[in-house]
């Protein structure tokens, strides 16, 4: 078992319950990579789902709150913990399998809580 919960946000992230992040800007450790689509503070499922636009064209990728470093209110800018590329290798997030697969999350967790910088 990880002593880090991927699905829980880090304390020093700044999140506050019921902030609304929809329309966030997302910023990886070397630049832009889209908007927060969809939001989630489920306990234990924590995250968001990110339109990332023309850069990875029209894909959405799903991040666990504990990708998250700090979330900037004022800039209204979620800052992750990782690279574009590890975020561009991610697996693609895909809503229908998200409603209907309860083990769904599991591919997430595993390729988020590999070791990273």
């Amino acid at each position: 078992m990880s002593e880090f919960d991927i699905w829980g946000y880090q304390p020093a992230a700044g999140y506050r319950q019921g902030t609304d992040l929809i329309g966030y800007k997302v910023e990886a450790t070397d630049g832009a990579i889209g908007k927060v689509s969809k939001h989630s503070d489920e306990v234990g499922s924590s995250h968001l789902v990110v339109d990332t636009g023309v850069w990875i064209f029209g894909k959405h990728v799903l991040l666990p709150a504990g990708t998250i470093k700090l979330i900037d209110t004022a800039a209204e800018t979620v800052h992750v913990d990782r690279t574009k590329e590890q975020i561009k290798d991610a697996p693609e997030f895909d809503a229908a399998k998200y409603a209907d697969e309860p083990t769904y999350l599991e591919r997430f967790a595993r390729y988020y809580n590999q070791p990273h910088m």
